[in-house]
């Protein structure tokens, strides 16, 4: 396979302010361009888009193309599991939303220490491989947000897990808290192919600090700034797949340039990307990515990625964007909870595959922005 999968996570929108109302025609679009350059990968899970993310892709993908041209990956999100007999229930209406009778890859969703303990207890493990000589599962394996002690302690308490998806990008390559790079390294040590999640960390190492993205157009010009964020996360060996979150057209077309026909960084590449790191990492306040999950923890129903980006913004541009990010946050905060809302009950940070400190980012929202 082609190195690019198509994550179906951030699909366009018929209403910005509604996650779950997916445009269907344009999803139908993207695919079509996606599977025309010879893609034949997707990646969806149960809680996307309120649930509409598998639908989106059975109306785009399985209705209209014959089931040996599509892989589809889909999860397990033992989060939304409160007791294990309701697992034959959830997967049951995974294949319904689908619309197909087997699913080629299938993950323990978002594995962390206290979910593996979760999915030990309810015979998660198990389950996979009975499904899997039902024939109803092809391939399965986990996706992973903690340290890569856990890691290796998971695949050498499982070595039935036949791959391991990780967030790995450039930022994240030699951080602390995510560990990508040691990660990968543990994935590779058990023979594991690694699919990459969080390429270009929910947009961050898209909309990068003038700086760093003068470094990428002073040595090509015409390349976008993802392109170095895919590339780098596809030129390492054990990564089988690069999964990027497109939302339209054109980061479709932009994605497809570069991966139709891969070329691993060169070593001149790898130097600036280390660089350009440098410059971005100096400049994000909050490293979050946008993934939502704290979201559907909240019981204030707070806008926390959004107010994040806000923040963000602020923090990089300073007072220019003030009263830009004063009108942001206050629309927003008319339709969820203000930053200030914050009831410090920790569901959010329970959740969040970054390990964020939330409730001390939402105080520093909330001092900034009322």
């Amino acid at each position: 396979m082609k190195k690019l999968g198509f994550g179906l996570m951030r699909l366009p929108q018929l209403n910005q302010d509604d996650y779950s109302s997916v445009d269907i025609e344009k999803v139908r679009k993207m695919a079509d361009m996606f599977m025309e350059n010879g893609f034949t990968y997707f990646d969806t899970a149960f809680p996307y888009h309120g649930g509409n993310s598998e639908v989106a892709f059975r109306e785009a993908v399985v209705k209209r193309y014959p089931r040996s041209s599509y892989t589809i990956t889909d999860k397990l999100s033992l989060f939304m599991i409160k007791k294990e007999e309701e697992i034959p229930e959830f997967f049951e209406e995974q294949l319904e939303r689908l619309g197909v009778e087997y699913i080629d890859y299938y993950w323990l969703h978002g594995l962390g220490e206290p979910s593996y303990r979760q999915a030990q207890a309810m015979h998660a493990f198990a389950f996979l491989e009975q499904k899997k000589a039902e024939g109803k599962l092809k391939h399965i394996g986990l996706s992973f947000h903690d340290k890569a002690a856990l890691l290796d302690e998971i695949l050498t308490e499982h070595p039935e897990m036949e791959y391991v998806q990780i967030q790995l990008n450039y930022l994240d390559w030699e951080d602390e808290t995510v560990e990508a790079k040691k990660c990968y390294e543990v994935a590779t040590k058990h023979h594991k192919p690694v699919i990459v999640m969080e390429p270009v960390k929910g947009g961050s190492l898209v909309n990068i600090p003038d700086a760093a993205k003068q470094l990428y157009q002073n040595f090509s010009p015409d390349r976008s700034t993802a392109s170095w964020a895919i590339r780098f996360a596809a030129s390492h060996d054990n990564v089988m797949m690069v999964l990027s979150g497109m939302s339209n057209e054109e980061q479709m077309a932009d994605n497809i340039s570069y991966m139709k026909n891969f070329e691993p960084l060169s070593a001149e590449e790898q130097e600036l990307v280390g660089k350009a790191a440098g410059i971005i990492k100096d400049s994000i306040a909050i490293p979050c990515t946008a993934c939502r999950y704290c979201v559907d923890e909240c019981p204030e129903k707070i806008a926390i990625p959004d107010y994040f980006s806000i923040y963000n913004n602020l923090k990089r541009f300073g007072e220019s964007q003030a009263m830009v990010a004063g009108t942001y946050y206050g629309n927003l905060a008319q339709s969820h909870g203000k930053a200030s809302d914050c009831i410090k009950c920790g569901k959010c940070e329970g959740r969040c595959p970054q390990h964020l400190p939330i409730r001390k980012y939402l105080s520093d929202v909330a001092e900034a922005l009322g």
